[in-house]
């Protein structure tokens, strides 16, 4: 435990920008993580040949018959590439890909800690069980993401667009106007109902425009007279003229929020069973269709967030009895083992 430990420190250590440049080791830093590091791998290597001699290499009981014992069999294979090529190659090899395989030798510390390795091969035996549980989860989200696509897809692009008069073309053309109605009370994008549809939000927005603290209630005419300048007492409600609520190109949170399509309905049904910002995803799809939306998202909590995660919870518990009682049995029958044969040494010598 001590030597892994300290692999995983030296590890830890690793510079690749700075380390990765000194190419020949030059500098004293390198010259010492590359002892430490040799030392490290001499180490494994030599407890991998003698548990091959003590155990065999295989059979019921030998070396390669148990997993753990394949992988630390594997990281020092690959250690021992990596010091080859690095010694007869050099520099005219990329070792980058091998090296990788440096971020698996932490690992070791499983098959000593025995706490640990319970859980790692309960996540392992649970993988079977949560195998139907994840083939029900795809169902769920297959069914919610049917019904969220034919009910929605493409109106959370619906924004509130203006419709200025065209006598002051001219005059808008050198002002800076968003392309889409923004609420300005509430920050966020202001989806609007078609009018076939039966949102909440409808355009124009309810609330005018704000220069500071005061309302706008000029008209857009005011462009047009000279030496006209917005204050506070004096301005231009623009939010008048977003009348017309039609699709654009453009959907929330950065265009990853949509029903657009499956996949996009997906990642929206995995927010809202995640809990995460779920009530900003309702509140969107009910101002653009219609406020009913909300026993969508009610079902897809209780199904999804209540009973799906809860689900997997409870096929882990179950696990946890039968793999902790197996691998007591198993520890046991290794001591038994190792008293065995400690006392058939005792009494030859």
């Amino acid at each position: 435990m001590l030597v892994i430990i300290i692999n995983c420190v030296t590890l830890g250590m690793y510079r690749p920008c700075e380390d990765g440049q000194d190419v020949h080791c030059l500098t004293t830093r390198c010259q010492l993580m590359r002892l430490i590091d040799q030392a490290i791998f001499t180490f494994f290597a030599v407890e991998m040949l003698i548990k091959m001699l003590a155990y065999g290499l295989f059979g019921p009981v030998g070396y390669m018959s148990e997993t753990w014992n394949r992988l630390d069999c594997f990281i020092v294979l690959a250690g021992c590439m990596e010091f080859l090529l690095d010694e007869y190659l050099g520099s005219t090899v990329n070792l980058t890909a091998i090296r990788t395989i440096r971020v698996l030798r932490p690992l070791r510390a499983i098959n000593r800690v025995p706490s640990m390795r319970i859980l790692v091969n309960l996540l392992l035996d649970t993988l079977p069980m949560l195998g139907n549980v994840l083939l029900l989860c795809f169902f769920v989200f297959f069914i919610f993401g049917i019904v969220g696509v034919q009910l929605w897809a493409g109106l959370l692009r619906n924004r509130c667009t203006p419709d200025y008069p065209t006598l002051n073309s001219t005059a808008l053309s050198a002002t800076d106007l968003p392309m889409y109605y923004t609420s300005e009370e509430t920050g966020m994008e202001y989806i609007c109902s078609l009018p076939n549809n039966n949102g909440m939000h409808r355009c124009p927005g309810p609330v005018p425009t704000m220069l500071g603290n005061s309302k706008c209630n000029l008209t857009i005419d005011y462009l047009l007279k000279e030496n006209f300048t917005q204050s506070n007492t004096s301005c231009i409600n623009f939010a008048q003229y977003y009348t017309v609520c039609k699709p654009t190109s453009r959907n929330p949170f950065q265009g990853s929020i949509s029903f657009d399509n499956i996949g996009f309905a997906w990642v929206s049904i995995f927010l809202v069973i995640s809990l995460e910002g779920w009530s900003e995803i309702m509140y969107y799809v009910q101002d653009t269709h219609s406020f009913w939306n909300w026993v969508y998202f009610v079902l897809l909590i209780v199904i999804g967030a209540f009973f799906m995660i809860n689900l997997c919870l409870v096929v882990i518990a179950t696990q946890f009895a039968e793999t902790k009682r197996r691998e007591t049995e198993r520890m046991m029958a290794e001591r038994a083992r190792y008293l065995s044969s400690s006392s058939l040494c005792a009494s030859i010598i």
